[in-house]
């Protein structure tokens, strides 16, 4: 039986979008935007600062600074203190987080690498979205941006994600072996929807088998 869905998604698919019809649909929690709430308040800092460090690594110099400071000036301060909010903590956050996410169980989680985090449990559906340039492109004009802007976004936010899957779980992005559906949104929210939920009834019937038989 899933109690947890993950979605992971190309820049652009509506995979987000996607996440809060499903969670609507189960009336399940939606973590997505709420993962940054949660995240900010944990680490008493802004909301902005969590989002700065959303899916992408700190900068090359910020990262060769923090490695050769580390061993001098951070010894000298209490441990509470030597915890400047980055993307190392964050992640170190969203692990916790995610575990307890899904002890909880029903909810939908929206990337940040929540596959990797869950890949060993059998209570996790997870789901990859992706979608031509050009429908991304369509995707994100109907939402109100500027077509220089969306081509700047589709060409580069995904590139973030790989360099950021790449260096916290040394794996490419995506990893089509965590996923039970790679899905092509092109067909329609609607449609992507129907797929995801009848693929978890049927894999959830198909895993109760041996135990009916038993």
């Amino acid at each position: 039986m899933f109690r947890i869905i993950t979605v992971e998604r190309e820049f652009g698919s509506g995979g987000g979008a996607i996440a809060a019809q499903i969670a609507n649909r189960l009336g399940w929690k939606l973590w997505d935007r709420q993962l940054t709430c949660e995240i900010a308040a944990r680490a008493k800092v802004t909301e902005s600062a969590v989002m700065m460090c959303d899916e992408r690594l700190d900068s090359r110099f910020y990262r060769l600074a923090k490695t050769f400071f580390r061993g001098s000036y951070e010894r000298s301060l209490p441990l509470t203190d030597s915890k400047v909010f980055d993307t190392d903590l964050m992640m170190s956050m969203m692990e916790q987080i995610c575990a307890g996410i899904a002890d909880e169980g029903n909810a939908v989680i929206v990337g940040r690498g929540s596959p990797f985090f869950l890949r060993g449990r059998e209570d996790t559906f997870s789901v990859f979205t992706y979608a031509s340039r050009t429908e991304k492109i369509r995707r994100l004009l109907a939402l109100g941006k500027s077509q220089e802007e969306c081509e700047d976004l589709v060409d580069n936010v995904d590139k973030d994600r790989m360099a950021y899957i790449k260096h916290y779980f040394n794996a490419d992005w995506p990893t089509r072996s965590l996923y039970h559906m790679m899905i092509n949104t092109v067909i329609g929210d609607e449609c992507v929807i129907s797929e995801i939920l009848h693929a978890m009834e049927t894999l959830s019937a198909h895993k109760g088998e041996p135990a009916l038989r038993r």
